[in-house]
Order: structure tokens, then C-alpha cells, then sequence
């Protein structure tokens, strides 16, 4: 004897959510199907499972660049809330310091940055680790803290071989002396 209808009879919030769920699984698949047909140089191979967000190729791209190449110093990264794209917002060239990436950062605006920091350990050994820096300023606007905390773990995801992470609301917080520290 089969029972289609008791797990509907029985917990019918459930059954809400789960009808709700496939509806949003349905969107989700609509607005993919329209980006598809932008061109390519907005190509987005990335999602965000959390909040829907999109990590654009350059981000990659650029990351790659800075990971293996060794031709960017720091990469910033913002998210931009109608497109819903994490895009690059600033590269720094290889011979920029720390200093610039600080100085890059809003101070009214939330931001990732990835820094390479070169090394050289006790034992006489150059070392390079990559930082990942989630900047959110107390100035900042509060639905802009929420966005860049909630797809954070997104991007870290996306951005593979990042060896520490570094979550800071001052300067203070990331100072150099932070990131030696991590470092060592």
C-alpha cells in the first residue's frame, strides 16, 4: 500500500519549503540560461552556491597570474551588488608593497585583497605564502558586510593554493607585523 500523500499530510511546513526550494532551483536555472547568452568577455564559470554570486574569469585568471607567474604583488577584489559579479577592482605590479595594498582599501567599503608575502625563513630558506584579507571597515554599510561575509568562503574556494586568511575591520588589524607573524 503506498502513502503519496503523507509526508504532505503529515508535515506540511516541509512541504512548503520543499516546493519553495524547486521553485527557486527553477530561477536559478532561468538566470543561468540568460547568462549564457552575454558575451564572453563576461564569461562567470564561477557560482557562489551561498548567495548566488559570481566570481568572473579575470578573477581566476588574475589569481593564476599572481600564483604562479609571480606577476602581481596583490590582487582586490569587490563584489558588485547588481550584476552580482565578484570582479577585480585593483592589481598591483610585482615590485608594490604591502604599504600600496593598504593604501588601495576603502575606507568606507568592504573588499577582498590576496597579498604575496616573500619571506625569508630561519634557516636562510625565500619563501612565498599568499594572504587572503577580508576587509570590512566599521564604516562600512551593514548590507555590504553581510554580501562579503556570506560569499567569502566562495571565492576561497575558487582562489585555490591561499595559505592563511586574515579578517580584519582596521588597519591595525592586518598590519604587516599580522602577517609576519602568520607567516612564520
Amino acid at each position: 500500500m503506498a502513502f503519496p500523500n503523507l509526508f504532505l499530510y503529515i508535515n506540511p511546513i516541509t512541504a512548503f519549503f520543499s516546493c519553495h526550494l524547486q521553485f527557486q532551483s527553477f530561477s536559478y536555472q532561468s538566470k543561468f540560461s540568460s547568462l549564457k547568452q552575454q558575451p564572453t568577455t563576461m564569461a562567470m564559470a564561477f557560482k557562489m552556491a551561498t548567495t548566488g554570486m559570481w566570481v568572473t574569469d579575470e578573477c581566476k585568471n588574475s589569481f593564476m597570474e599572481m600564483k604562479w607567474k609571480k606577476v602581481h604583488r596583490y590582487i582586490v577584489f569587490k563584489i558588485d551588488e547588481k550584476s552580482r559579479l565578484v570582479t577585480v577592482d585593483k592589481v598591483g605590479g610585482p615590485g608594490e608593497s604591502y604599504d600600496d595594498l593598504t593604501a588601495s582599501l576603502p575606507i568606507d567599503d568592504c573588499r577582498y585583497a590576496v597579498f604575496d608575502f616573500d619571506f625569508v625563513t630561519v634557516d636562510n630558506c625565500r619563501k612565498s605564502k599568499l594572504f587572503f584579507i577580508a576587509w570590512s571597515p566599521a564604516a562600512s554599510r551593514i548590507r555590504a558586510k553581510m554580501l562579503y561575509a556570506t560569499s567569502k568562503d566562495g571565492l576561497r574556494r575558487v582562489l585555490d593554493g591561499i595559505s592563511y586568511e586574515v579578517q580584519a575591520t582596521d588597519p591595525t588589524e592586518m598590519g604587516i607585523d599580522v602577517i609576519k607573524h602568520k607567516a612564520n
